[in-house]
């Protein structure tokens, strides 16, 4: 597995200027973190269409709603805590609660703010959007997911959070990949554990789901990138087969995927489930992958949980 040769946030921006030459609705709003969000571009396409609000995401939220109860297609654009807690009410109020089509991108997810440090990793912004009602929770993979599935989220009436990795993805998809909102994708198929997993973890799980192949394990591996709606369905199948369930995702396991999977399996078929993440701790500054280190996030770890949720199930 490669790493793309482009940062996802351009294929993001090249995803809005083809979406806006083609409806005049799109507008995107900023909170003086153009240069980081790549939008520089959207708004030389489009200056009429594009407004920095400065530093204040609170009134970014509240400007965006208004904008949609106006019939625009508002995205909104900054790190994902500033979209998530600190605008929490905003969110919840101005847009969720009023039914507004506003589509709000975080970028920098989990432990990729790297030197950032805690005040801007976000470990708990999908908790906090998960419990909105009538919120749309995804997370493209790489370049081709995001791609396929951006119509999508324009077309999607309704709050969409987007959690983007800002910088080079590993490359899944091929170009053209079938996707759809709220239905994971297997793959790669197996009948001795199921791998949930999203984000930058994916290739972790592909890599985890190879060394396990290497000692006779066969492990169903699915991307969940949308976290909400959930593809219970799929999670079910994959689960009724396999008999046991790992999770793995670059946020706390507190409320995230782990805990979503754990609420679907609980209520609808209980087997043995472990979560890979980030275990009720703040951020820190460090490199993408000394903080996967860190927090137990590799493929290694994600193949010893297999291995233990397999035990339990025995």
């Amino acid at each position: 597995m490669e790493l793309e040769k482009r940062w996802l946030r351009e294929t993001y921006v090249d995803a809005l200027i083809a979406a806006a030459k083609s409806d005049d609705r799109i507008v995107i709003l900023e909170a003086d973190l153009m240069k980081a969000a790549g939008t520089g571009r959207f708004q030389e396409a489009f200056p009429q269409r594009t407004i920095n609000v400065g530093i204040a995401e609170a009134n970014m939220i509240g400007c965006a709603a208004g904008m949609a109860a106006m019939g625009k297609i508002p995205f909104t654009h900054t790190f994902t805590p500033f979209t998530t807690r600190r605008v929490c009410d905003q969110v919840t109020l101005s847009v969720a609660y009023a039914g507004l089509n506003v589509k709000m991108m975080g970028s920098d997810p989990g432990v990729t703010a790297e030197l950032n440090g805690g005040t801007h990793m976000s470990m708990e912004d999908i908790a906090i959007m998960r419990n909105i009602p009538g919120m749309t929770i995804f997370e493209p993979t790489d370049s081709a997911q995001l791609l396929s599935a951006f119509p999508q989220i324009v077309a999607h009436s309704g709050p969409v959070y987007i959690r983007l990795l800002r910088r080079n993805a590993v490359k899944i998809f091929d170009e053209g990949c079938p996707v759809q909102l709220g239905k994971g994708i297997r793959l790669r198929d197996g009948g001795d554990v199921t791998i949930l997993c999203s984000g930058i973890l994916v290739a972790e799980a592909l890599e985890a789901a190879q060394l396990l192949e290497a000692e006779g394990i066969h492990a169903d591996v699915i991307n969940i990138h949308t976290v909400k709606p959930l593809d219970k369905e799929l999670i079910l199948e994959s689960a009724a087969r396999t008999g046991c369930v790992v999770t793995c995702e670059n946020h706390s396991i507190l409320n995230g995927l782990g805990s979503a999977v754990a609420e679907c399996l609980c209520e609808n078929h209980p087997v043995p489930l472990r979560r890979i993440g980030v275990k009720d701790h703040f951020g820190e500054v460090g490199s993408t992958e000394f903080l996967k280190e860190k927090y137990g996030m590799k493929a290694v770890h994600i193949a010893s949980a297999a291995r233990a949720a397999i035990a339990a199930k025995q």
